[in-house]
């Protein structure tokens, strides 16, 4: 442990690191987290097998485990999540629950809150999803305005952009299936 606080209420947790002031702080059986960064897994108190970097990054996890967050504020909100994957800054940022989620890039995934089994890769990919879940999203603002909607892919830049509340959609070139905005079974190439 280095840094002020970090590790400061552990009392059986094993092989954990901790670098940076209050990383892992309230930390106190968990095992084998590794947190890098100013407040990086601060609350963390029974969650194993985390690993965060960064200013912040899952800041405020308790008890979940397995989750990785890469960047300042990714998945800092995230409480008992388990299985998350979280590069970037921000990415993931608002996830309190949600599970196995990946999201890579600036704002990835940004607003998801209990969703589970998106991926989200590129800036602002699936940024705007709060609850959708089953999604995958690569390129720049990729199923940027699905906040509901489910079970949707989006590959390029700024496909299915419009899209909030439609599901089993498939969108794949810049711009494809740009004016959708809640339709359901419909594919753009």
């Amino acid at each position: 442990a280095i840094g002020g606080y970090t590790l400061r209420e552990n009392t059986t947790g094993t092989e954990n690191t901790a670098i940076g002031h209050t990383a892992l702080a309230a930390n106190t059986t968990a095992n084998y987290n590794v947190a890098v960064g100013w407040r990086a897994l601060n609350d963390n108190t029974t969650g194993a097998s985390n690993t965060a970097v960064g200013r912040n990054a899952g800041g405020a996890i308790t008890t979940g485990e397995q989750n990785t967050f890469v960047g300042t504020n990714a998945g800092n909100s995230q409480t008992t999540s388990h299985y998350n994957v979280a590069v970037g800054q921000d990415s993931l940022q608002a996830c309190t629950t949600g599970q196995e989620n990946t999201a890579v890039g600036r704002h990835a995934g940004y607003a998801i809150t209990t969703a589970t089994n998106n991926t989200a890769v590129g800036t602002a990919a699936l940024d705007a999803c709060t609850t959708g879940s089953g999604n995958t999203t690569v390129g720049q603002r990729s199923g940027g305005s699905i906040t509901t909607g489910h079970s949707n892919a989006a590959l390029g830049k700024d496909s299915l952009i419009n899209c909030t509340t439609g599901y089993f959609n498939t969108a794949v070139g810049k711009d494809a299936l740009f004016t959708c905005t809640a339709g359901e079974d419909n594919t753009g190439i």
